[in-house]
């Protein structure tokens, strides 16, 4: 309860309004009745853990998710953001940074669902592959699919420029807005995931690419 008070003064001393859960099962219940624009879930909940309450929102919602937990293995920042995260504090951990990271995340969030600009495209294509700028509405041979955030930046940015190849520096900062890439596992990670959504064989991707020993990069247009 005592880091919880911490959070919420520090947010609230910069002018957001949140909104307190301290079970999964209250927090699936403000999720279905109120609108967020960030979700900050530790990952030991009581009644539904925080992978479970993750993956349930995932569903439904594409809202940024900021993960916090104890856990400091590899294995479970990789669950996280395997479910749907879009970035991962281990305890302890600084207001300060809590707060950067917050700021992020709402700026990138912000932007990518207000930002308009009538002299380009509002629909990016390579193919059969199609992402719109407006609805967020994604397409492929496997289908139309919803994506997090991070995975439709991460996305967005391959077709910008589809002729490029783009190291897991790279991804990572044109898509976390950070200039030193702090694990090259959260961009493999979100990679992995986008793939599972817009391959119709994941394992043998057409649309995003490996580049072997340099990173990754869209495929040739199919269709």
């Amino acid at each position: 309860m005592e880091i919880h008070g911490l959070l919420v003064n520090c947010l609230r001393t910069e002018g957001y309004n949140t909104t307190s859960a301290y079970t999964g099962e209250e927090a699936m219940g403000f999720i279905k009745q109120m609108s967020f624009q960030l979700l900050i879930l530790d990952l030991m909940l009581p009644e539904i853990d925080g992978y479970e309450v993750l993956r349930r929102v995932r569903e439904n919602h594409n809202i940024p998710v900021l993960i916090l937990s104890a856990k400091g293995q590899e294995v479970d920042k990789i669950i996280g953001l395997g479910l749907g995260a879009d970035d991962y504090l281990t305890k302890p951990f600084g207001l300060g940074e809590l707060s950067a990271r917050v700021k992020a995340m709402l700026r990138r969030y912000f932007y990518f669902n207000n930002h308009s600009n009538n002299h380009s495209p509002t629909v990016l294509t390579h193919g059969e592959l199609a992402i719109d700028l407006h609805t967020y509405e994604v397409t492929s041979l496997a289908g139309k699919m919803t994506l997090t955030a991070k995975e439709f930046d991460i996305l967005k940015l391959f077709l910008s420029y589809p002729t490029r190849v783009f190291t897991k520096s790279q991804i990572f900062q044109a898509v976390w807005k950070e200039e030193t890439i702090s694990d090259e596992n959260t961009v493999m990670v979100h990679i992995r995931r986008l793939r599972t959504k817009i391959e119709l064989d994941p394992s043998n991707p057409i649309y995003i690419q490996t580049v072997w020993g340099i990173g990754y990069k869209l495929g040739e247009a199919t269709g």
